[in-house]
């Protein structure tokens, strides 16, 4: 029964939105299969807040099966242990990706962008917020567009 259920979860995980490191090809996705780009800065491995919304939002379930239907995921991690370093291209992107979007330097700090790069909403931090409140809020605004 365990193995079952493992295969399960390793089966439903292979279908989890993944996240993407390059804004570019992004937004080329979201171009080509209209949807929305959300950008989160994170600092994977210091930033108690980011890390809690990474785990309390972006991993359910319920947000997972959303993003795979409406959104383009993209990170720009800032870690800063050096077993976590990122490559210096990575790095590079990321900073110009924060010198554009997020000049004030805030973290967690969670865009919805179009696919022309146009901001339509920002999230400044990590309140709490359930996974239903966070897709009600990217709904709300999609669905006026």
């Amino acid at each position: 029964m365990k193995m079952i259920s493992a295969l399960v979860i390793s089966f439903l995980l292979s279908f989890a939105s993944e996240w993407k490191t390059d804004f570019a090809s992004a937004k080329q996705e979201a171009t080509q299969s209209h949807k929305y780009i959300l950008l989160n800065f994170s600092g994977s491995d210091w930033c108690v807040p980011c890390i809690r919304m990474k785990k309390d939002v972006f991993e359910t379930n319920l947000f997972q099966n959303f993003a795979n239907e409406k959104l383009v995921l993209v990170r720009a991690d800032f870690p800063r242990l050096s077993k976590n370093k990122l490559s210096a291209q990575q790095t590079e992107h990321n900073e110009a990706l924060a010198e554009k979007y997020n000049p004030e330097g805030k973290f967690p700090f969670t865009l919805l962008i179009d696919s022309n790069g146009k901001v339509i909403k920002a999230w400044d931090g990590y309140t709490n917020t359930s996974p239903e409140d966070f897709i009600a809020q990217i709904n709300k605004i999609t669905n006026a567009q």
